[in-house]
Parts: C-alpha cells; structure tokens; sequence
C-alpha cells in the first residue's frame, strides 16, 4: 500500500527531500512509520517530530492507502 509522505523544516533538509511516496505494509500504525523514518534519516530529535495523517495531528491511527503524513518539525509559540 503506498502512502505519501511530506517532510518540513529541519526535518526536509535532514533527509534532503520534501516529499516521496513510500509502499507500507498494510495495518502499519503513523507511530510506526514515524520510528522506521526517524531510524532511516537518522533524526536527531526523535521526539521533537509531530506527525499529520491527512492534515490531522494524530500518531495513534493505523495508516491507509493514500494517506497523507506531513512530518513537522518543532512548532514554536508567539
């Protein structure tokens, strides 16, 4: 099943891409794909990644064909 996926910020330079689509095993959790992405481009700060599934900011879902999954660098407050 093939999923698309966007990097943003830090997060785009780090795997010098902004975007690809990705073929997934089907019944993969964002969670999931979040620690396989962050081990593949070697993401230094893990747990400063917010992810969107569908513009939903939501790890805890199972992942479907066509999903979107926006990975999102540290948002800062103002």
């Amino acid at each position: 099943m093939k999923v698309n996926i966007k990097y943003f910020g830090m997060i785009a330079e780090t795997a010098n891409r902004s975007e690809e689509v990705l073929e997934v095993a089907p019944g993969l959790s964002a969670k999931e794909l979040k620690d396989q992405q962050i081990r593949k481009y070697q993401i230094s700060d893990p747990d400063a990644v917010q992810l969107a599934v569908n513009q939903n900011l939501n790890s805890e879902v199972e992942l479907k064909e066509g999903d979107e999954v926006a990975f999102l660098p540290p948002f800062a407050g103002g």
